[in-house]
């Protein structure tokens, strides 16, 4: 351990450059970080990491559930975990499908760990399948490129459904290059309809980044994590079944930049730069001309085995959030009306009843007070 002037306790590592707060957040990660490589075998296992998806098993995901099980299982725990993917080139080697496969196999996992609880978590068909994309990703064949407006709308409205069949804790898992546009949608669906909930928008791999340093240690990651490159191809190794991989096609690459580095983070912003990877155009060739394969580093490096910790990590991050978030506000409970928004619990009342149940209004009826 090591403290600072202002009395912070970090967890330290062997490596200066990865240090994790004293909480239970950063206490976790560490937890982690140190498991031998037989503890995250044995994480993987609880998790039951790797196994075939399950986008077509019944009571999988909420559209996937029967109704009356649906009830039961919000009852027992309301919070929702909403997937968010695209359809996107990922190499030679890889499948367009990777981002909605791989964050709907992760919470898969969540979902079997937490169903042996006995309160399993609720997870949304992933809404978006085709997403939005950063300007450098322009005419790249096999990218499909939704508007921002029509990817904020739509997690606008499944948020707003969600909320009106109760329920009113909403994670959106992020696993893809749009993440200012999922956060522009929640701050947009707040000021359209002030209700009540928990509402979070997680860019998982930056959650975990630690797990994805270039460090000295068996089964670690040698480069920076980049589009479709080592790390997204590690993890799906491990996660996929077999055939969605092709390793004989892998193409390494290096994408055209114009200025020196030290300017723009990585994907996972490892190095505390200025500016996110999203945060500018034009310093960099697009994809199309520099890189036209789709991938942007070397996928030749990766193997499951790489994959192992980073997802270790994310499996159980996942976890703590949603028994975290449970604990405070237990089914059916939420912050206080009058603290969280600009309405009245009294105006609230019915909208906060349980949906179906006797005196329950929906929201969409009610009066909208936002800009």
């Amino acid at each position: 351990m090591s403290e600072n002037k202002l009395g912070k306790i970090w967890l330290t590592t062997e490596h200066p450059a990865i240090v994790f707060e004293d909480n239970t957040v950063g206490r976790l990660k560490k937890e982690i970080w140190d498991a031998s490589d037989g503890e995250i075998n044995s994480i993987l296992k609880e998790y039951e990491i790797p196994s075939d998806p399950e986008l077509g098993k019944p009571g999988s995901y909420i559209q996937t559930t029967v109704r009356k099980k649906v009830v039961e299982n919000r009852r027992k725990n309301d919070v929702v975990f909403i997937p968010v993917g695209s359809t996107e080139r990922h190499g030679e080697h890889a499948v367009s499908g990777q981002d909605t496969l791989q964050v709907t196999q992760i919470l898969e996992g969540v979902r079997r760990y937490t169903a042996k609880k006995g309160k399993p978590i609720n997870i949304a068909y992933p809404p978006l399948n085709y997403g939005g994309h950063p300007y450098h990703h322009i005419g790249m064949p096999g990218n499909v490129i939704m508007p921002e407006r029509v990817v904020r709308d739509t997690l606008i409205n499944v948020m707003l459904g969600f909320w009106n069949d109760g329920f009113r804790k909403q994670i959106v898992v992020n696993n893809h290059g749009d993440l200012w546009q999922l956060e522009s949608a929640l701050h947009e669906f707040m000021y359209r309809y002030q209700l009540p909930g928990i509402f979070q928008v997680l860019d998982w791999h930056r959650g975990v980044r630690e797990f994805f340093f270039p460090i000295d240690r068996k089964g670690s990651m040698e480069t920076n994590f980049v589009h479709a490159a080592e790390a997204e191809t590690s993890l799906a190794l491990l996660l996929f079944p077999k055939g969605m991989i092709d390793m004989s096609s892998a193409v390494d690459a290096e994408g055209k930049s114009y200025l020196p580095e030290g300017h723009f983070d990585k994907s996972v912003e490892p190095f505390r730069r200025p500016h996110r990877w999203s945060e500018g155009e034009g310093q960099g060739a697009i994809e199309l001309k520099s890189t036209p394969h789709g991938s942007v580093g070397k996928p030749s490096l990766a193997s499951a085995e790489k994959a192992k910790r980073p997802v270790a990590a994310i499996l159980k991050y996942l976890t703590l959030v949603n028994d975290q978030i449970l604990e405070v506000f237990p089914p059916g409970k939420l912050p206080p009306v009058e603290e969280v928004t600009l309405r009245s619990a009294r105006e609230m009342e019915p909208y906060l009843k349980e949906p179906g149940s006797k005196g329950w209004k929906s929201v969409y009826s009610l009066p909208r007070i936002g800009f």
